[in-house]
């Protein structure tokens, strides 16, 4: 049996630690996410998804437990060690699409593949892959500016798979977009999900959505449990 993708064993984080104003955030949350699953993590506004997922993603550090990439615990590691882990292992979606405005749609997915090494033909070629796949390939050439919102995080879907990571991690990635432009981007997300084998945790509001992934998982005073 192959190991999960992603594992957390224990991830304790309080805001003002040893303080008289500490605010306990995760109290020993446990998860683990197989190969080519996607799973949602559902919790209220403010409950902590969010430091959840910059944990997970190594953006942030627990202040105890494991988080570990494929069997790799990450605990521990330089700055330098989770900079590589996030650029290659790891694709982030966020509820705001976050493109650099100045760069084309093909531009922003090439960027992440020249930061990690790729010949610009390369990058390029990869990114044209990946805007076909999402339907967009014909908006190549436009800024974000001059796209529609789900256009937009398409384009933003394409940025965080351009290195070819084995996990995604989003957060509320349709929460921006009106009801029937967020069903078909998420229809999008997951046949992503599904070509690729890539494996997820994607936060989420929408009930209806979290419900058309593998597992729901809810986060309930600092600790994840089944949905």
């Amino acid at each position: 049996m192959s190991e999960p993708v992603l594992t957390l064993r224990g991830i304790e984080k309080a805001y003002n630690r040893g303080r008289p104003n500490e605010i306990s955030v995760l109290s020993g949350a446990d998860l683990e996410v197989g190969a080519g699953e996607v799973v949602a993590l559902v919790a209220p506004s403010g409950a902590g998804k969010s430091t959840l997922l910059h944990i997970a993603g190594l953006l942030d550090t627990a202040d105890g437990g494991h988080v570990l990439l494929s069997g790799h615990d990450m605990t521990g590691r330089s700055d330098r060690a989770r900079t590589a882990a996030r650029r290659g292992e790891i694709g982030f979606v966020y509820q705001f699409h976050h493109l650099l405005p100045e760069f084309t749609a093909e531009e922003n997915i090439m960027l992440p593949q020249l930061a990690a090494g790729s010949s610009r033909r390369a990058a390029r070629a990869r990114a044209m892959e990946l805007l076909e796949k999402v339907g967009v390939a014909e908006r190549a050439g436009h800024r974000p500016g001059e796209l529609s919102g789900g256009e937009q995080q398409r384009v933003a879907f394409c940025r965080a798979l351009a290195n070819a990571p084995g996990l995604l991690l989003a957060d509320e990635p349709t929460g921006n977009l009106d009801p029937a432009t967020s069903d078909q981007v998420f229809g999008t997300l997951m046949d992503l999900a599904r070509d690729t084998g890539l494996s997820a945790l994607i936060a989420t509001h929408n009930l209806e959505l979290a419900a058309r992934m593998d597992r729901v998982v809810r986060l309930e005073n600092g600790q994840l449990v089944a949905g």
